[in-house]
């Protein structure tokens, strides 16, 4: 069976104001084209977990897995290049630079990772915004496009360096249902026509029903997978 990441027995402390045990031998993987979605309530630990599985958060005990490599114990240098590579980040706050144009929000990680040639690059995101049909915002600066244009903008930025899983935290938590059905069917579309794999943290239970896999979190332990 082929991960495209794996946890072993991942385990996180905080240690302030005293000790808490957040996470606890958490065990799990995603399949290349898994569509995965991690739910819980508040505090169950969430977005501590996604923070460790995106490499941001290092401060854990266990192993983690990206394309069978472990990525655990790597320096931040090796760390941050694995993650502009591999893994595409869309949060519920799209984080785009508002002075800039679309295109070059869209261009940034790509030019951060610096494989391919400015022109390549430009190609690239303009192929990115015509798949998820806002190609024609390219040149508009992102402070003038509606919420759920921006939440596009962010996905295509997600995919440009082609990574191999697309990691979300909430990104439906801002937008209204006709834009999270949006959201959900191009992430569908993108685990059924290219094969790329998604892993999901929401609290939209319809959005994760649909989804071909929920990871249940309950106090920091996976109760169900």
């Amino acid at each position: 069976m082929e991960f495209v990441m794996e946890t072993k027995n991942i385990n996180k402390y905080f240690h302030k104001p005293k000790e808490f045990h957040v996470l606890k031998n958490i065990s799990f993987g995603v399949k290349k084209g898994e569509f995965t979605s991690i739910m819980g309530k508040s505090g169950s630990g969430k977005s501590t977990l996604l923070y460790i599985l995106s490499t941001m958060d290092t401060d854990y005990t266990g192993q983690l897995y990206l394309n069978n490599d472990l990525v655990t114990g790597k320096s931040q240098r090796e760390l941050s290049r694995i993650r502009n590579k591999n893994i595409g980040f869309v949060f519920q706050f799209h984080y785009l630079l508002s002075e800039f144009s679309v295109l070059e929000n869209v261009m940034l990680p790509a030019k951060k990772l610096g494989e391919k040639s400015p022109a390549e690059i430009e190609r690239n995101a303009q192929q990115k915004l015509d798949m998820l049909h806002i190609g024609h915002l390219a040149h508009q600066r992102a402070s003038r496009i509606s919420g759920g244009e921006k939440q596009r903008v962010a996905i295509a930025r997600a995919l440009i360096n082609d990574p191999t899983i697309l990691m979300g935290d909430e990104p439906t938590g801002n937008l209204d249902s006709q834009n999270s059905e949006n959201v959900f069917n191009i992430f569908k579309k993108l685990k059924e026509e290219q094969g790329l794999s998604l892993l999901v943290v929401t609290h939209d239970e319809d959005f994760a029903k649909r989804t071909d896999r929920i990871v249940q979190l309950e106090d920091g332990e996976i109760i169900a997978q």
